[in-house]
């Protein structure tokens, strides 16, 4: 079954990336740095963004991370990474927009937890307050329900109303319920208070994959504001690569998601860029956007003893990666490439004909040569101890004379 058409949201703008509506799904990230370490901050968004981050979140957390902020935005400026940052609040957030307004007009995007703000008590102040800072900097907010931290107060109102019922719902469900009606009644009360619906994004995030799947499915069917998907907690390695893809691709499927985010635990001192390049392979993988040349390798088996195809398998994708940000800007439309390195004959010349470029190595006791084939046709037999610098120039000649934005004129 293709991909769903997208669910119409309306268009909300974030410091010039446009999501909703009929703009690409974008992509963003979050830093793991302390904020008010301006370098290591400056440092961590700029490599997101390099990765293609399309939003960077940054936790605002203490008076030294608010202060902070205009410091890291305007460093990312001067290094020409203008990629929109986005203010985490919790708690304090009303207290740090309203003393530090350079903080609040530096952003480009607040997020807000209704559930760690006093909304759905006896008074909503504080919500309030960061609502109509947003309105006076003329700012976008993102409301994010967790259920880590969904309101008290509300689900306990709709437990003991559930309890009443002669048909009571399963506890799991009534959460699932109250996470959509705090994300809504939150968009209501910040649109009461002055907030555009074109400067709303919602989103209600749970670390179980059915259990997210089943929220959004509720929540788009509930509203039509842009929505943020993205497992809270994923966790390490391929675990949290795993199911933040289980959990992503069906509602991808059925056109629901604006904006997504790999929560993903990296490890001590690990790459935080993994999480950039996990949401862009999900997106790529359904065909719905493209970020870098793909490469199809087989996995190897008895046929494959030398370890030679894996090898180069690897150094052409990272090669592909490395020239992307360059290429982006000079070579169109490079990025649907489809390549090949494939480790023996039984499948190797089939799949480098479907690519656009594609070589297969030669399997244990096959011939010593490795036949590349460019948009279908045998081109070129390799052989010897240069066949990766050989493969690389054939590529970057396949590139030049394919995407050049001078050959597309």
């Amino acid at each position: 079954m293709a991909v769903q058409p997208r669910r119409k949201a309306v268009t909300v703008d974030v410091g010039g990336v446009k999501v909703g509506g009929d703009h690409p799904i974008v992509v963003q990230s979050m830093t793991n740095t302390d904020t008010a370490d301006v370098p290591a901050t400056v440092n961590q968004v700029m490599a997101l963004a390099r990765a293609g981050s399309e939003l960077v979140r940054v936790t605002v957390n203490t008076e030294a991370a608010a202060a902070a902020v205009p410091k890291i935005v305007e460093t990312c400026a001067a290094f020409g990474v203008r990629v929109p940052i986005i203010g985490d609040f919790h708690y304090n957030g009303h207290i740090l927009l309203k003393k530090y307004p350079a903080c609040a007009r530096a952003l480009a995007k607040y997020r807000i937890n209704p559930g760690n703000s006093d909304i759905g008590r006896k008074t909503d102040d504080n919500f309030r307050t960061m609502i109509e800072v947003a309105v006076e900097n003329n700012k976008p907010v993102r409301i994010g329900v967790n259920w880590g931290s969904l309101d008290s107060a509300l689900l306990t109102r709709m437990m003991d109303e559930n309890s009443r019922r002669p048909d009571p719902k399963d506890a799991r469900d009534v959460m699932l319920d109250a996470m959509v009606a705090s994300a809504i009644e939150s968009a209501q009360a910040a649109e009461r208070y002055g907030l555009r619906p074109d400067q709303i994004i919602l989103s209600a995030k749970v670390s179980g994959v059915q259990d997210l799947i089943d929220v959004y499915r509720m929540l788009a069917a509930a509203c039509d504001y842009p929505l943020h998907l993205g497992l809270t907690e994923a966790g390490l390695g391929s675990k949290g690569i795993v199911a933040t893809t289980a959990a992503l691709a069906p509602l991808l499927q059925e056109g629901i998601g604006d904006t997504i985010r790999a929560s993903l635990t990296p490890l001590p001192n690990g790459d935080r860029s993994e999480e950039v390049v996990v949401s862009q392979q999900i997106l790529q993988s359904m065909g719905i956007r493209n970020f870098t040349p793909q490469v199809t390798a087989c996995p190897g088996c008895g046929r494959t003893t030398s370890t030679f195809f894996q090898d180069m398998a690897d150094q052409i994708q990272n090669y592909l990666r490395d020239q992307m940000p360059k290429w982006k800007a000079t070579h169109p439309g490079v990025e649907a490439m489809k390549v090949a390195v494939m480790g023996c004959v039984v499948n190797g010349p089939g799949e480098s004909k479907h690519s656009h470029i594609g070589i297969s190595l030669p399997g244990t006791f096959e011939e010593p040569k490795a036949p590349v084939y460019v948009d279908g046709r045998l081109m070129t037999t390799l052989k010897g101890d240069h066949i990766v610098a050989e493969f690389i120039q054939i590529l970057n000649d396949y590139v030049e004379s394919h995407y050049s934005a001078a050959t597309l004129v």
